[in-house]
């Protein structure tokens, strides 16, 4: 029986992971296979749990990382994510929390907010730190840097 309840927590597992597609149950999965394969050699039920237990978080803290690093080679970042990290004007202040001004991006025109709801002058120099939406999230330049 306990062999049965294996199997289908494997398959329910799969589905949800097919279903997702986000690396994170087919771990279980795997230690649910790996349990199921201990009542084939009528092993009591406390070693099948430590079984999907060890298995399933070995597999987690050990083999994911290197699937999720090669499955994200394949990752193109659009425009907006090259615009991270750059540094523009700004042409109209941000006057504090809540409150919009606006920056020359590489010639273009963006809505910005600060970071931290700071007053920022206008002809300041920004960096661009998030974008939320069509607004970029910005903070003072360092001169320091």
């Amino acid at each position: 029986m306990a062999s049965i309840c294996w199997l289908v927590v494997f398959l329910i597992l799969l589905g949800v992971e097919i279903g997702t597609l986000g690396l994170t149950t087919i771990w279980f999965a795997i230690g649910s296979l790996a349990a199921f394969i201990t009542t084939l050699f009528d092993a009591e039920f406390i070693v099948q749990i430590v079984v999907f237990l060890v298995v399933s978080i070995v597999t987690l803290i050990f083999v994911r990382p290197f699937f999720k690093k090669y499955l994200d080679k394949g990752k193109v970042n659009t425009n907006i994510d090259e615009v991270i990290g750059k540094t523009a004007m700004v042409t109209k202040a941000i006057m504090g929390a809540g409150t919009f001004g606006e920056a020359n991006l590489d010639g273009e025109i963006w809505m910005i907010k600060s970071e931290n709801n700071e007053l920022i002058k206008e002809n300041e120099i920004v960096e661009i730190v998030s974008v939320e939406g069509v607004k970029l999230i910005v903070r003072r330049k360092d001169e320091r840097k």
